[in-house]
C-alpha cells in the first residue's frame, strides 16, 4: 500500500514554517524526511512515525493515536507511530515535527556501510 500523499504534503508544509530543510527519501514503503542525514519524521500508510527522545517516550505515549513503532514485529525505542487522528489538526501535526527536529541533534546517526574494494 501506498503512503498518504496527503499527509506528506502536510509535513512538506509544517517543515516550510519551521523553515527546515529536510530532505526526502522514500523508505520502508512510505517516506521519511530526513535532517542531517538522520531520519527525522516519516509517513507510512497512513501514520505518521515520529522520532523523539526516548526519555520522553512514554510522556508522547499518552497522546491521541500514538502507539510504539512495531516495524520489524519488535518495539524500538523513541520511535512511534502517530494515527490519523492524533495528527489531524495542524497544530498537532506542527507539534510532532517540532518535537522530531528538536530531538534530531541528539539522535544517532546510522552507521553507513562501507564500500567492498
Amino acid at each position: 500500500m501506498a503512503y498518504n500523499e496527503f499527509l506528506a504534503d502536510r509535513v512538506r508544509g509544517s517543515r516550510q514554517e519551521i523553515k527546515t530543510a529536510f530532505a526526502e527519501k522514500k523508505m520502508f514503503g512510505g517516506v521519511c524526511f530526513m535532517v542531517d542525514d538522520k531520519m527525522c519524521v516519516g509517513i507510512i500508510k497512513d501514520d505518521l512515525k515520529v522520532c523523539i527522545d526516548p526519555k520522553n517516550q512514554d510522556e508522547f505515549l499518552q497522546g491521541k493515536g500514538c502507539r510504539m513503532m512495531d516495524f520489524a514485529q519488535r518495539p524500538m525505542k523513541g520511535y512511534l507511530y502517530v494515527a490519523p487522528e492524533g495528527v489531524d489538526m495542524d497544530e498537532d501535526l506542527d507539534k510532532w515535527v517540532k518535537q522530531c527536529l528538536d530531538f534530531n541533534p541528539k539522535a544517532n546517526q546510522s552507521k553507513k556501510k562501507r564500500a567492498l574494494k
